[in-house]
């Protein structure tokens, strides 16, 4: 294990920062292509029920508990560079919001009164995802003393080891369940050997937690954390709206043309992130022709590529899913206008995932839950609604318009707080 540690940890000579970027694209890349991969191989291996199952399971409640775990936090970790909280502090609230995802993940199971399998899956779905969230905090610390590779690293072999562990015993057994109980004890054994293990090994970690300092961090991001469970509820609300009033193979289904959407907001993150610290000092310097030149560059990058995607998906995206989902081909065939308005739904979350920075650099938190609000409680009074009307093109079609609403808050938003900076500055 010494041994080990060393090899993960490697040599501090060289080029560190060559090195944080390489390693995190590595992770950050991994990470996405997991969801897509597993998604894939459990219906081809399983079939339409259980890829349906594990669609929800993995991408959809698990996700949500894992950002439940997470509580939005990470950002307000790796920027606290004077330490005002220790890693016994962050650590020890993310005890507490693992604990409560869990139980709240094991609560959904039993009022859903699912079958053993289904239940079962959904469940340990739910373990794995709130692993994931409580390296995380390990992985943030990483970043925060200047060791970002470390974290793509975590990241790189927990996935690799935890994946590749789900589908040995899926393609063995063809049992989704076994495959589950494996992945969840996977990822277990991943976080204890490059997460717990390394960070052991680095020194100046602090490891007490101060009286009463979970509970003024948790104070102090509450407003963040609610965006977080508000936000993935809205992205994730059609599909909730498909499981609760269509069959397991729909939601398969459903999961086949949503994919998409996750490559776009992949890539517009790598696009929009590496502005964002010239946005923040643009505002903060009072700059703001440059302020709104970098959020129209933005947005022309994040049009031309809706564009693109719209455009082969149009004469591409049916038969290379179907190629993908061989054994959902059949009911692909139908779902070309489902999909074109997924992709539309897609970029209209980029777009707002701009304008969210925007209102992040501007520091007005509370409008952004405000918008959240609003459109959660249009989630939640329409989704189920447009399913029972339209099937999966009714799914795709609430979620275009929830994106498309929530954009629009937060672009209005901006503008009205840019308004009022520029006449301040005048």
């Amino acid at each position: 294990m010494e041994v080990l540690s060393r090899l993960i940890i490697g040599k501090e000579q060289g080029d560190s920062e060559k090195r944080n970027i390489i390693w995190n694209m590595i992770g950050s890349f991994l990470y996405a292509l997991a969801s897509m991969v597993l998604s894939i191989a459990v219906v081809q291996i399983a079939g339409e029920d259980a890829g349906g199952i594990f669609t929800f399971a993995f991408s959809t409640f698990g996700q949500h508990m894992f950002m439940a775990a997470y509580f939005g936090i990470r950002p307000f970790q790796i920027t606290d560079m004077e330490h005002r909280y220790s890693f016994g502090d962050y650590l020890g609230l993310r005890y507490i919001t693992c604990l409560a995802a869990i139980l709240i993940g094991l609560g959904y199971v039993w009022i859903q009164d699912y079958d053993i399998q289904k239940g079962g899956v959904i469940f340990l779905m739910v373990v794995y995802k709130v692993i994931d969230a409580l390296a995380d905090v390990y992985e943030a610390e990483f970043q925060r003393v200047g060791k970002l590779y470390l974290t793509g690293k975590s990241n790189t072999f927990r996935t690799i080891f935890s994946v590749t562990s789900f589908l040995f015993v899926l393609s063995m057994t063809k049992d989704l369940l076994q495959a589950s109980i494996v992945a969840a004890a996977a990822q277990i054994v991943g976080f204890l050997i490059f997460d717990v293990m390394i960070i052991r090994r680095l020194p100046g970690v602090d490891w007490i937690s101060g009286a009463g300092k979970k509970w003024k961090l948790l104070r102090d991001n509450t407003l963040l954390f609610f965006s977080v469970i508000l936000d993935f509820y809205i992205f994730s609300s059609s599909k909730y709206a498909i499981e609760n009033c269509m069959a397991d193979r729909d939601l398969a289904v459903y999961g086949a043309i949503f994919m998409p959407t996750s490559v776009i907001n992949l890539v517009a993150g790598f696009v929009i992130r590496p502005y964002l610290t010239k946005l923040s000092l643009a505002w903060e310097t009072g700059r703001l022709p440059q302020f709104v030149k970098i959020i129209r560059q933005l947005a022309a990058v994040i049009a031309a590529l809706t564009v693109l995607a719209v455009g082969g998906a149009w004469f591409l995206g049916i038969p290379v899913l179907s190629l993908l989902y061989s054994n959902l081909s059949y009911a692909l065939a139908s779902c070309r206008p489902a999909l074109i308005l997924i992709i539309i739904g897609g970029a209209l979350n980029a777009f707002m995932n701009l304008f969210y920075y925007s209102l992040i650099i501007m520091k007005k938190q509370r409008f952004i839950l405000l918008g959240y609000g609003i459109v959660a409680l249009l989630a939640i009074l329409l989704s189920n609604g447009f399913v029972r009307w339209g099937g999966i093109f009714g799914g795709a079609l609430i979620y275009a318009i929830l994106m498309a609403v929530l954009m629009i808050f937060f672009a209005l938003f901006m503008a009205v707080f840019f308004k009022k900076k520029e006449r301040e500055i005048r």
